[in-house]
């Protein structure tokens, strides 16, 4: 079977409608994402008319022309709500005009793919400012299966999207439960002060561990360094032993972690590692305690120094409270498998991104 190929141009139309009536007000404001998804708008709004801006009807799409410094992927995003949103008359809005060959939730999978992005980086012009014109979007060649083969496999994005949606609602269940759990304690357990049941880990003086990593917002990795360079002043992590960075910017983005790995390592001296007294405090329960947002608070108000550090002495200040043993095990493994699920949740989202392309490409040769 012959498919029929279209310029986009031919099957979409621009949309210009703008909010001049100003029915529509900040709360139906929106950005975009560059994973595709409307966002809540960052942009200081404070004495700015929306009379301006464009309105995205439901079933309507929106895409940012400026491409750089853009993480190599279109700003585009899909509405598929009710209702109508407003956005930046910098943005580019348009419709579906020919829904008799093309779904939009179609369309959507089609842009949905790295090849498109790849494609609008590449041609994407200019000097300072480098963006992808309408008319060269317009240009862009789309090859269309029969409606219902197009059909047929939009199904099957949207049912891989529910079961994501499914497990993301599980994931929110959990972190209530352990989130309950926390805030009991707080209301029933008077709190203490954490430095009686934490000590400092040793020096890498006798330079027998070698392995050495760095710490990041989403956990240990392998950082730069000399080969040269003594390892002897190193901090040695063990098995339970907790890390972090003390200047405020790396706590306030996460750097902050319980070192799980059997092996031991050793770390740079500028960062802070200690373990704790595990018959009376279980170190995941208290990573559990320094990943809440009081807590990154809590170090903004105390942080010392022209570099803003939280340095081990005002860890030790800390007061949580500190239950049993057994409640501390229990809590942690809800939050264990909360963190478990919220991984493989992250795979997911990732592997649903990633089927676009393969629907795409079987939909057209389903029909060949």
């Amino acid at each position: 079977m012959v498919l029929d190929r279209y310029k986009l141009g031919e099957v979409i139309s621009l949309c210009e409608e703008r909010n001049t009536e100003g029915i529509y007000t900040l709360e139906d404001l929106k950005g975009i994402s560059i994973k595709k998804v409307f966002i809540e708008t960052k942009a200081d709004m404070q004495d700015v008319s929306l009379s301006p801006y464009f309105l995205v009807r439901p079933d309507s799409f929106v895409y940012v022309p400026v491409t750089s410094r853009n993480g190599e992927k279109i700003t585009l995003a899909h509405n598929t709500s009710n209702q109508t949103y407003i956005v930046s008359s910098s943005y580019i809005v348009f419709r579906v005009i020919r829904p008799d060959i093309l779904l939009s939730d179609y369309l959507f999978m089609f842009f949905n793919r790295p090849e498109f992005d790849r494609y609008s980086r590449f041609n994407s012009w200019g000097s300072a400012r480098e963006t992808f014109s309408w008319e060269d979007f317009c240009d862009i060649e789309i090859t269309l299966p029969s409606i219902k083969t197009q059909q047929k496999f939009v199904n099957v994005y949207f049912s891989l999207q529910k079961n994501l949606e499914a497990y993301q609602s599980s994931l929110d269940d959990l972190k209530m439960a352990y989130e309950g759990y926390i805030e009991n304690l707080r209301r029933t357990i008077k709190p203490e002060r954490i430095g009686k049941y934490i000590h400092k880990e040793d020096k890498n003086t006798d330079n027998k561990i070698d392995r050495v990593l760095g710490i990041g917002k989403e956990g240990f990795i392998l950082p730069q360094k000399d080969p040269n360079e003594s390892l002897r002043n190193y901090n040695i992590m063990r098995k339970g032993d907790i890390c972090y960075a003390p200047p405020l910017y790396n706590i306030l983005t996460g750097a902050l972690h319980c070192y799980s790995d059997s092996i031991p390592a050793v770390c740079s001296p500028i960062y802070e590692v200690f373990t704790c007294d595990e018959d009376k405090l279980i170190p995941e329960y208290l990573t559990l305690w320094l990943k809440r947002k009081e807590f990154i608070r809590y170090a903004e108000f105390f942080a010392q120094g022209v570099r803003q550090t939280f340095d081990y002495s005002l860890m030790e200040d800390i007061q949580i409270p500190i239950p049993d043993i057994n409640i501390q095990k229990a809590i942690t493994q809800v939050y264990s498998v909360y963190n478990e699920r919220k991984a493989i949740a992250a795979r997911l989202k990732e592997q649903l991104n990633t089927i676009c392309p393969i629907l795409i490409r079987g939909s057209i040769l389903t029909e060949k």
